[in-house]
């Protein structure tokens, strides 16, 4: 993986466990687009303010096992995203296949999350 989209993913990974709703708002484009595991969707304004008013709270997060492609000034990454977490007093832990959808910045600058949808992981089939 290149070095700062690696870089990319240990920010955007401290800030979820963290619910840093700056380090978040630099992180997401203005129309980014989140789909949950069970299939709503939130804008960046709903994402950030789950953290802001203390509705999502997560004990442990991790994104591993992270496959990424490039394509020019975009990319695609697919991993593995673990949580120990609070959504409004319930629990919330799981572990999740996500998919990320990122841009470089207009100015050529660091990564941007445009998208992410997150599915939860079944169990495999016997």
């Amino acid at each position: 993986m290149d070095r700062d989209l690696a870089e990319f993913a240990r920010r955007w990974e401290k800030a979820e466990l963290g619910g840093d709703v700056d380090a978040l708002d630099r992180l997401l484009t203005d129309d980014f687009r989140g789909v949950g595991p069970r299939g709503f969707i939130l804008d960046k304004a709903q994402w950030l303010e789950r953290y802001a008013s203390g509705h999502l709270i997560h004990d442990a997060f991790d994104w591993t096992e992270v496959e990424v492609r490039r394509h020019g000034e975009a990319a695609v990454a697919i991993g593995l995203q673990r949580q120990q977490s609070i959504i409004d007093g319930r629990d919330a832990d799981g572990r999740f296949r996500a998919t990320q959808f990122l841009a470089r910045d207009q100015d050529g600058g660091g990564w941007r999350l445009v998208g992410i949808h997150v599915s939860a992981m079944a169990e495999p089939l016997p």
